[in-house]
This record gives structure tokens, sequence and C-alpha cells, in this order.
């Protein structure tokens, strides 16, 4: 069963990818764009251009989300993405309550360790890293790994 699960983790972690990106994404275009219903607390509204930090943290969303999403960059885009996440977390919720529980920051903390894990799993399968990588490899054996040694 343990050989089963391990052979499949490539795909799981793409998947679990492919998921969280597309959830970060949707959260900047909501924000961005009014779709979706829009930025939170708005009504249906978006967050004004160039205002710290909710339109820059939502930029970052939909950015890195999409990167995430398409497996491009993960490990790069996930970092900032975490790091987006924490900033929000500290600046923003914990300064009403101690717990994500009772600060509302609980998608905040999700988000963050979610993409530190992807910093360190990278994109797993089904991602544009694992297609590039793979065309940009090497088509041919090193000549001096096939060539006899002289004694």
């Amino acid at each position: 069963m343990t050989g089963r699960l391990n052979s499949a983790q490539p795909y799981a972690i793409g998947l679990f990818r492919i998921v969280v990106g597309l959830l970060f994404a949707v959260h900047g275009a909501a924000s961005l764009f009014g779709v979706l219903g829009g930025a939170a607390g708005t009504n249906g509204g978006t967050i004004a251009a160039g205002t710290w930090p909710g339109w820059y943290a939502a930029a970052i969303q939909l950015v890195a989300g999409s990167l995430v999403l398409l497996g491009l960059g993960t490990r790069a885009a996930a970092f900032i993405a975490s790091g987006s996440m924490a900033y929000a977390y500290f600046d923003v919720h914990q300064s009403m309550a101690l717990w994500p529980i009772q600060n509302g920051g609980e998608l905040s903390v999700l988000f963050c360790w979610t993409m530190l894990l992807l910093v360190f799993t990278g994109s797993g399968a089904l991602g544009l890293d694992q297609l590039l990588a793979g065309r940009t490899a090497p088509a041919t054996e090193d000549k001096r790994a096939s060539e006899p040694v002289a004694a």
C-alpha cells in the first residue's frame, strides 16, 4: 500500500498545487476585478488601484496563484505568496485577537502554510515546470560516459 501511495505522490502534489493555485488566484481576481462577489467587504466591488496593502496583496494573489496553478516557477511564486499571507496575518489579523479563529485570519494562515509547503515540495506532476524541464534536458548521452576507460 505504501509503495502505491508513494508512486502517486507527484500526482497528488500536482493536484493539490492546482487547487490551491486556483483558489489563491480567484481571491486576487475577485479583489481586482469584482468578479465572483468582489473584494471582501465591498458588496461586489473592487479594491482601489494602488492602495496599500490590499491592492498589492490582490495582485500577488492573482499572479502568484496563476503561476502556482500552472506549475510555472512554483517555488518562487509560492514563496512570495506565503510571505504575503504571513504579512496579511500579522499586520491585519493579529492585532484583533491572538488566535486565527478569533481574528478571522484562518484563511491567511492556511494559505501561508500551504504555499510554504509548495516551496519545499515543488510543483509535483502536471506542471509546466516539469514539461519545460523535459524539453531542456539533453537529448543525447554524455559522450565521455560511453567511451571506454584507458588502462
